[in-house]
């Protein structure tokens, strides 16, 4: 099961901000000089895992707030993963010593350390419950792309159509898990944190959000999640 250490930041992405789009690698660029400008079928496009953020926390003018999240195995019902904001929200937390940058990518990654066994599950489910601020969600769409290293292993696209203002949503989707073979499966268990994901969510094709995660598919691994 996924491990929870450390002191969940969700209250502390509004307290970082990182300005303009962040640089990529050769052969994953959207095309664009502006975040605004980024719309689903760049991010469709992305051969790989960015090399930063391509929006910054302001572009989240909806209030979109994450409160909980869940994954469960669909097959057992086995919780594989459970992290839900406190009720208080937390004590406001100062940023550590280091770059604007390196605050950001804290707040918006997040560590899953799973074992050698989910490798062999066929579908998953996740629950997501967030709240948003005054203005209603139309169109609340989030592209998750998957990947071992430079190799896509899986993208995946689910939409809500709509949210209303000052509302608390409960986002179920089902993920339909790839195969891998004995080989595969030997490589990701000796490549912890070397599975990665950008989730990019969007309101009517704005990019409001863009989050990170990492995986490890090891026996043991001491793990710090941040969200």
């Amino acid at each position: 099961n996924a491990e929870y250490m450390g002191t969940i930041c969700f209250a502390l992405q509004k307290m970082a901000e990182v300005r303009g789009v962040a640089s990529l690698p050769a052969g994953n660029t959207v095309g664009s000089a502006d975040w605004r400008d980024i719309k689903p079928e760049h991010v469709e496009a992305l051969e790989a895992p960015t090399n930063g953020f391509l929006c910054p926390l302001s572009a989240n003018t909806y209030g979109i707030d994450f409160c909980a999240f869940k994954i469960r195995d669909l097959d057992s019902f086995t919780t594989l993963f459970d992290v839900r904001k406190p009720e208080d929200g937390g004590e406001e937390q100062l940023p550590p010593a280091g770059t604007e940058a390196d605050w950001d990518a804290q707040c918006r990654t997040i560590r899953y350390h799973f074992g050698p066994d989910f490798l062999q599950l066929k579908s998953v489910g996740t629950t997501l419950e967030f709240k948003v601020g005054s203005q209603p969600l139309r169109n609340f769409r989030m592209i998750e792309r998957h990947y071992l290293g430079r190799r896509l292993l899986k993208s995946f696209d689910f939409t809500m159509p709509f949210c209303m203002p000052n509302s608390t949503n409960t986002w179920e989707v089902m993920y339909e898990l790839p195969e891998f073979d004995e080989h595969e499966r030997a490589l990701l268990v000796a490549s912890p944190w070397e599975c990665r994901s950008d989730s990019f969510y969007f309101v009517n094709d704005q990019l409001v959000m863009h989050n990170k995660a990492e995986y490890s598919y090891a026996e043991d691994v001491c793990v710090c999640v941040c969200l």
